[in-house]
């Protein structure tokens, strides 16, 4: 099963699951979700974070539209 059918079918079972099992979920989590937003307190991510956004704007490195970088995603060969 790909992960992206596994996501999914987590999102369809947490809508209608009752309230202990989405607590029980949230659980097993917990701790990735707040590392993931504490990374909004981490200066040294700011910085980084800063720098990329001024190279892109100055010309100095290319980006791509995210349209274009799921297609590319969607389009590669497992």
């Amino acid at each position: 099963m790909s992960t992206e059918t596994i996501r999914e079918r987590l999102h369809e079972y947490i809508r209608f699951a009752d309230d202990k099992k989405v607590e029980a979920i949230y659980t097993m989590v917990e701790n990735e979700i707040t590392e993931e937003l504490d990374l909004w307190e981490d200066k040294a991510f700011l910085n980084e974070l800063k720098n990329r956004i001024d190279e892109y704007e100055s010309g100095k490195i290319n980006g791509s539209a995210w349209a274009e970088v799921k297609q590319k995603a969607r389009n590669q060969k497992l």
